[in-house]
């Protein structure tokens, strides 16, 4: 009896996941056939026309990099180094869980929270105005926790022996830290950094209240310029363009635009993490 409820578990948790993956497949399979039609270099890198009916997303694409890249610039160091002072310097006790609660939550607030603070603080009281530079820092707090998290987990899964062994031999706590610990840490915090690069790619409403304009076919000029991003022009074409069956492909096209950048984020993260497992292992 205990045998066929094991096996009853096993199974029902291996439909479950086959499930997920073939509905995950689907959707990525529909928008890889759907979106490759429409394609092309003019579509890449021409400027939109018509209210985003007609033209390519050039601009799209450019915002989205700029913000995602502002935000991975802002976020990640002062991610691993908040994850280092958790977890090397901070005295572990009731304050210390306090802190490691509420990032642990931050990391699931809804990213309509973060886009009101971001409008709220970035855009009107430290008026940086609907810019680039209020959208990545807004961006960058919202996958902070992730990464956090992540880096912390990173670093404790180093053996406390590598720490023991550097202190003795007459290294500093620092030199410690980043000759012994960090290498070897570093493939399991770029894991986080994946994460939340994926997320600010793909998040339309922190940027809808503090960067993203639909039709805008320039390049901006300054940080404190709007810009277009992929999610916001394809929400906005999905949703609220009046001719929503005629902009039918150049949703499939933007969609398959977004999947390949971010799996180009995804990838360049990975192969530095590869990269770095190779090189220190243990």
């Amino acid at each position: 009896m205990k045998q066929q409820n094991e096996n009853l578990v096993y199974w029902a948790i291996r439909l479950v996941s086959y499930s997920i993956v073939l509905v995950i497949g689907y959707i990525i399979f529909d928008i890889i056939i759907k979106g490759a039609s429409i394609l092309s270099w003019e579509f890449i890198f021409d400027y939109p026309r018509l209210s985003g009916a007609e033209g390519g997303i050039f601009p799209a694409i450019a915002g989205t990099i700029y913000l995602v890249t502002g935000a991975i610039v802002v976020a990640l160091p002062m991610g691993m180094a908040s994850a280092i002072y958790l977890t090397e310097y901070a005295r572990q006790g009731r304050f210390t869980r306090s802190i490691r609660l509420a990032i642990v939550t931050l990391a699931g607030v809804p990213s309509i929270v973060f886009g009101l603070f971001g409008l709220g603080f970035f855009v009107l009281f430290l008026n940086f105005g609907a810019s680039i530079l209020a959208g990545s820092l807004t961006l960058a707090i919202m996958i902070l926790p992730t990464i956090i998290v992540s880096s912390e987990e990173a670093l404790q899964a180093v053996p406390q022996a590598f720490r023991e062994g550097s202190l003795a031999l007459g290294a500093t706590k620092w030199q410690t830290i980043y000759k012994n610990v960090l290498p070897f840490a570093l493939p399991g915090m770029f894991t986080g950094s994946i994460l939340g690069i994926g997320r600010a790619a793909g998040e339309t409403a922190p940027i809808l209240l503090t960067v993203a304009a639909f039709y805008l076919p320039r390049l901006p000029e300054t940080i404190f310029d709007q810009v277009m991003a992929l999610p916001y022009h394809l929400y906005v074409l999905a949703t609220q363009h009046p001719e929503a069956d005629k902009v039918l492909p150049m949703q499939y096209g933007t969609a398959l635009v977004l999947l390949l950048l971010v799996l180009f984020f995804n990838l360049t993260a990975i192969f530095l993490r590869i990269h770095f497992r190779k090189k220190y292992r243990w």
